[in-house]
């Protein structure tokens, strides 16, 4: 019988505690192969070269040099998947800009929440091994998308889904667009708390109004709304406006929030007057939502496979026909535009 090659895995990290029981405890999972730990960068950098790992787990704060920096140096000499293992820090945000395809936070004590760290880790090795990495960065060129002042955008909603990958693309996507949009919705899935610094860094850099969701927040013209990790969004309509409702609810595909969720009440609340975008992720999230949204009359788009991080989402959209134009995220910007003015 057929058995898939394990993923080689090198594991760097400060601590020698905290270092040999993420080893041991990823190295249990037969999928995985340590093949190796770095107490540092420079090390780390030793052993890239010497072991030829798939995957890089990678610890922020270091000595001799943290890890953002040596993202910024390795990914253009040895591009890698890798996987930064943080505090609760909006530095994973740099991080991920650096090059790193995802990220998980460090329990707060080995006694507190040390194997379900552990099984997250695991997860996300998996799908990061399947990423590409390297060239991404390089080849995307912020399409600013100039505005003017004539067009009806009252009736519109744009609603983004994404997963792995999708911080940067939902960050290249919204910081292009001016203003005067139409109200954005976004589901990316990540954990509680980082849902509100990633929210806040958008907002510091874009130039529409971005803020992470609350139950009852109007969608309005120029805004972004993020949902709130752990937490569903859904549109509702409430007389002659809409708001949106976050709640706990089960999982959705395994996520919550989740992008079906999203899309759905889409669907079913604006219908034609409304543009879906699926992008980078592994899995199926937001798939069915979109084929819905486009059944309903909305506009869909797909990010192409080229410049996805994981071409997972898009590809089940546009397998099961939820995706009217697969395009690169470059060329999302200027096609919504497009939509946009044609209303």
């Amino acid at each position: 019988m057929y058995s898939p090659r394990k993923v080689r895995v090198l594991v760097v990290d400060d601590s020698l505690l905290f270092r040999e029981t993420v080893a041991r405890g990823i190295g249990a999972d037969k999928g995985i192969e340590v093949v190796g730990t770095a107490s540092n960068p420079f090390e780390a950098r030793d052993k890239i070269i010497e072991l030829e790992p798939d995957v890089l787990t990678l610890d922020i704060e270091m000595p001799k040099m943290n890890g953002i920096e040596f993202l910024k140096k390795l990914m253009p000499q040895y591009p890698m998947p890798v996987v930064v293992v943080s505090a609760l820090s909006s530095n994973v945000f740099e991080a991920l800009n650096a090059g790193a395809v995802d990220f998980v936070t460090k329990p707060s004590s080995m006694n507190n929440g040390l194997n379900g760290f552990i099984n997250e880790l695991i997860v996300k090795i998996k799908i990061s091994s399947m990423a590409k990495v390297g060239h991404l960065k390089k080849e995307y060129v912020n399409p600013q998308v100039n505005a003017k002042d004539n067009y009806n955008i009252s009736d519109l909603i744009i609603a983004i889904g994404a997963s792995t990958g999708g911080t940067e693309a939902i960050f290249d996507l919204i910081s292009a667009f001016p203003r005067n949009m139409p109200p954005i919705l976004v589901v990316q899935h990540m954990p509680p708390v980082f849902t509100k610094m990633y929210a806040d860094r958008l907002n510091s850099s874009c130039k529409m109004q971005v803020k992470e969701a609350e139950s009852g927040d109007k969608v309005i013209p120029g805004r972004v709304l993020i949902a709130p990790g752990d937490k569903h969004l859904k549109l509702i309509k409430k007389g002659t406006f809409f708001i949106v409702e976050c709640f706990d609810g089960d999982k959705v595909n395994g996520h919550r929030p989740s992008v079906d969720v999203l899309f759905n009440s889409v669907a079913e609340n604006v219908g034609k007057d409304a543009i879906g975008i699926i992008l980078t992720g592994m899995g199926y999230d937001g798939a069915k939502g979109l084929l819905n949204m486009k059944k309903k009359g909305a506009y869909t788009i797909g990010q192409d496979e080229k410049s996805c991080v994981v071409y997972g989402m898009p590809k089940v959209a546009f397998d099961i026909g939820g995706v009217m134009k697969q395009e690169s995220l470059n060329d999302i910007p200027k096609i919504v535009y497009s939509i946009i003015q044609g209303k």
